[in-house]
């Protein structure tokens, strides 16, 4: 199992489709990553230069090779990933503010 910090850079104007999607349940119902991903977009936390910022549990080669097809790549640019332990990403990241990904984009 692993997990990454990833960071990237959202498409403003997308993520009220995205929004959609997630609410949706349609991103939470893909396989095998749904339920991980979902998790990850909801509780992204957005940094002063803009970018989305979250821990995502991975088990792909390259990392998020199948969330970047399937979802990732249509409402983001630009995206990273570091390696981190379970739960580290979400400790270096809990206190930023959160706005949410989207309350701040619109």
């Amino acid at each position: 199992m692993a997990y990454y910090l990833v960071t990237a850079k959202p498409d403003k104007e997308l993520m009220a489709e995205l929004r959609t999607r997630l609410a949706s349940g349609e991103i939470e119902a893909m396989q095998p990553f749904g339920q991980s991903l979902h998790f990850g977009l909801e509780n992204a936390r957005l940094q002063a230069d803009g970018t989305a910022i979250w821990e995502e549990e991975d088990y792909c080669i390259p990392p998020l090779a199948q969330e970047r097809a399937a979802v990732l790549d249509d409402y983001f640019s630009d995206l990273e990933v570091e390696r981190v332990e379970e739960g580290a990403g979400w400790q270096r990241i809990q206190d930023m503010e959160l706005q949410g990904l989207f309350e701040t984009l619109e």
